[in-house]
């Protein structure tokens, strides 16, 4: 399954964003799929996840208020609506996806339960 992340870009500080993340195969319906983001150092960081099974959604607390994952009614793109977005919020946004469903909570946060990786757009938020 490959994944394709688009929608980066550079923003002024306060501004949006919504990043796409879609699939090659029509299997990425049934995954669980998150976004992680990786800054200017080397941490890869969780930002929010989407749980097919229940509809469970999770945000880092940067995300938290300021974020919106969401996925269309067909499941065949998960967005990434961000607002108000800070210089801190620069980095590169990585769609990824688990076959495996249900992931359980303790491991949602984690980039080793997901199993396919898209290539990142970068988001870039001037002040």
């Amino acid at each position: 399954v490959q994944l394709q992340a688009c929608g980066g870009g550079p923003v002024q500080a306060g501004g949006s964003v919504r990043l796409s993340c879609a699939a090659s195969e029509s299997s990425f319906s049934t995954y669980d799929v998150a976004w992680f983001r990786r800054g200017p150092g080397p941490e890869r960081e969780f930002v929010a996840a989407i749980r097919r099974s229940d509809g469970r959604i999770d945000y880092s607390d940067s995300a938290k208020g300021r974020f919106t994952i969401s996925r269309d009614s067909a499941k065949t793109q998960v967005y990434l609506q961000m607002n108000s977005l800070k210089p801190e919020d620069t980095a590169v946004y990585y769609c990824a996806a688990a076959k495996v469903p249900h992931i359980i909570v303790s491991a949602i946060r984690l980039g080793t339960s997901y199993d396919y990786w898209g290539q990142g757009t970068q988001v870039t938020v001037s002040s």
